[in-house]
């Protein structure tokens, strides 16, 4: 008997009441290095564009426009969200899935700042789609409305709303006693915490499908309210300037919503297919990696200032046409 035990317990060994074990991802021997090695490049690529075209922005006098300052925080949200995520699923991909161990602080606030991450994409894109509005719709007033201070009161706005929004959710899930330590995710967020428990969680599920139902709703109905006026304003405007700036810009920004969008809904729908748990795991990893990777390429390759910069910055021959 005493033997059994003891290898009981070594095969199931016994985690502490604040370890809690990870799924993770279910890769094979022949997968593990291809999805490393594809990660760890998506993360440094993540990590040396988002970071540049922030130093690039602060350091250039001529990029110090509301649009650049506040495109630095979509930046800044990309680099703190894959930072917290990409490294663990790295970590747990080269060891056995008995190894996947997190503490709970530790999951806490990996899920802190991963719905943070997702609620400052939306928050941050929709004050975007405001300096825009004012742009097209009212440039003789956009020096006056879009100053430093106004900047300043979005972006805080941005930042605030999703820490609060955030802050309530996991506050309602910290107050539960747990009684498992299993989740069924390769990363925490708070669906896999309050899952952990064993009580009642009807004022999670609600609180939750109100956050998510108002933050979809004030977002979508923001843009979608956003560009029908910026689309009637070219439709009676008879400046071609304006129209191809509205264009330029404009479709930048909604190419960057509409990844975002698409990236976390992905998941979302493959919840409703639970005999694909793999693709669920994978398309939420690639919420974080897709839009932190392309909004630098996508918003970098479209503005001509910042190309200009790029190119006196790398003494580059070629003269890029102004606007």
């Amino acid at each position: 008997f005493t033997t059994l035990t003891n290898t009981v317990l070594t095969e199931f060994p016994v985690i502490p009441h604040l370890t809690l074990q990870l799924e993770g991802l279910m890769v094979t021997n022949t997968n593990k290095y291809p999805v490393f090695l594809f990660l760890l490049l998506a993360y440094v690529f993540i990590l040396i564009a988002n970071v540049g075209i922030v130093i690039l922005i602060w350091t250039d006098r001529s990029l110090h426009q509301p649009m650049y300052l506040l495109f630095c925080n979509l930046s800044i949200n990309d680099v703190m969200g894959n930072s917290l995520l990409i490294p663990r699923v790295l970590a747990d991909i080269l060891v056995p899935p008995s190894e996947h161990l997190i503490h709970y602080y530790e999951c806490l606030m990996q899920a802190f700042t991963g719905h943070m991450f997702g609620t400052n994409s939306h928050t941050v894109l929709m004050i975007m789609a405001f300096d825009r509005y004012v742009a097209i719709c009212n440039p003789l007033r956009y020096a006056t409305i879009m100053n430093g201070k106004m900047v300043i009161k979005l972006t805080v706005s941005a930042w605030g709303v999703s820490f609060v929004l955030v802050a309530i959710l996991l506050g309602l899930t910290i107050r539960l006693n747990r009684c498992r330590t299993l989740i069924t995710n390769p990363y925490c967020d708070n669906p896999s915490l309050f899952k952990l428990s064993c009580e009642d969680v009807f004022i999670n599920n609600v609180y939750g499908l109100a956050f998510t139902v108002i933050l979809l709703s004030s977002s979508i109905c923001s843009i979608i309210l956003t560009y029908s006026n910026i689309t009637a304003a070219c439709l009676t405007s008879n400046s071609k300037s304006l129209n191809s700036k509205a264009l330029k810009t404009c479709s930048t920004h909604l190419c960057l919503y509409l990844i975002m969008l698409a990236s976390g809904l992905i998941p979302i729908a493959l919840h409703r297919f639970p005999q694909f748990p793999e693709y669920r795991k994978i398309s939420a990893i690639l919420f974080y990696v897709v839009p932190g990777s392309l909004n630098p390429v996508i918003y970098g390759l479209q503005s001509q200032e910042i190309l200009k910069c790029l190119s006196k910055l790398f003494h580059l021959k070629r003269v890029i046409p102004s606007l």
